[in-house]
């Protein structure tokens, strides 16, 4: 099994696609909702919108390089909402993405509740000062997405998107559509160009003992296996799966292998691929289980689960010392970029990678 792809491209960057050219359009984002984030070439942030549907790509213009720097900021949602001028309940963070050029952490927040609520976006440099990034007056490209989920439950709307990354010139986009099998993962060429209706996954769920077509994938990462690109995808209650990148073709319905079941009653929040000591690991956050440590060596080996299964499949371990991680990020090669529960209220901090 080939290493992951942390270095670049599970951070969203291929080498070849440095060259590739940033938006072109100035004027007003317009970004409907606060949704994941990941970062492309040349400082391009893509950021999924739920409720507009579209993927918006931002010319940050941050492209000078920087040196990694300890983070470890207590009460950051408190911090965020008193430069937003209101409180802290009034806020969620989203996700998170670090510029692996810049070392600087951009968050995507909303600030209000639901669907009605405001799309803000924010840098912290390496300094530790956070600031708005305005998209009323930025150079900018989007894209629709054909075929969004028709729901009309707030639930199903904010999970259109519930994760990107960028690869090799191409964005990936898990979320909801209005296809028979609602679950969607998209492959969208970027510079934007014949954006389809993506493929419709199918996957095996051990704890529930049956094929699922409309649970979303929650989290992915993009990874190498046995010379084949794959996405390593988690859905609720807690499995894994493993789906080719090469079946991701418009209109297709793909059935992933579902290589580990974590265990029920849990939501997977993010997950970093990362090589230590020579050796490939998969870090997740979980909603109910903590963090866990995935051992991803020799992922060829593991054959389907078919069957119903509570426990089953890939090793892993729960890492104690974590404690109510909502979101994990790369930061660069030795830590990770971790929002965790902190007195009551949130802290941001970085931490070297277990």
């Amino acid at each position: 099994m080939k290493t992951s792809l942390f270095r670049l491209a599970a951070i969203g960057i291929s080498a070849a696609a440095l060259a590739v050219a940033a938006p072109v359009a100035t004027g007003n984002a317009d970004v409907k909702s606060a949704g994941p984030l990941a970062f492309g070439p040349n400082g391009v942030l893509f950021i999924g919108d739920s409720i507009g549907a579209k993927i918006v790509a931002v010319d940050t213009g941050d492209t000078k390089a920087g040196a990694s720097a300890a983070v470890n900021i207590s009460g950051i949602d408190a911090k965020i909402a008193a430069a937003l001028g209101t409180s802290a309940d009034q806020i969620s963070i989203r996700d998170l993405a670090t510029n692996p050029v810049s070392k600087n952490v951009y968050i995507s927040v909303s600030r209000g509740k639901g669907t009605d609520a405001a799309f803000v976006l924010l840098k912290l440099d390496t300094a530790g000062k956070l600031s708005e990034v305005r998209l009323d007056n930025v150079k900018f490209s989007s894209e629709s997405l054909p075929n969004p989920t028709a729901s009309t439950r707030a639930s199903d709307k904010l999970d259109t998107i519930t994760e990107i990354r960028y690869v090799d010139g191409k964005i990936l986009v898990a979320g909801l559509s209005n296809e028979e099998f609602s679950s969607n993962m998209r492959s969208i060429p970027y510079p934007f160009a014949n954006v389809d209706k993506g493929a419709s996954i199918e996957m095996y769920h051990g704890s529930h003992g049956r094929y699922e077509t409309n649970s979303p994938i929650r989290t992915f990462v993009p990874y190498t296996i046995g010379n084949q690109q794959y996405i390593l995808a988690a859905y609720t209650c807690t499995p894994l799966v493993k789906i080719p990148v090469s079946q991701l073709k418009g209109g297709a319905k793909v059935t992933g292998s579902t290589i580990a079941e974590m265990g029920a009653g849990n939501r997977p929040l993010d997950m970093v691929a990362y090589k230590k000591d020579g050796k490939d690991y998969i870090l997740m956050a979980n909603s109910a289980h903590g963090v866990t440590k995935l051992d991803a060596a020799h992922l060829e080996t593991y054959k389907s689960i078919t069957a119903p299964s509570e426990i089953a499949g890939v090793p892993f371990q729960t890492l104690d010392n974590f404690k109510g991680v909502r979101h994990l990020q790369a930061y660069d090669e030795k830590s990770a970029l971790m929002l965790m529960d902190d007195n009551g209220g949130l802290a941001l901090k970085t931490v070297a990678l277990p």
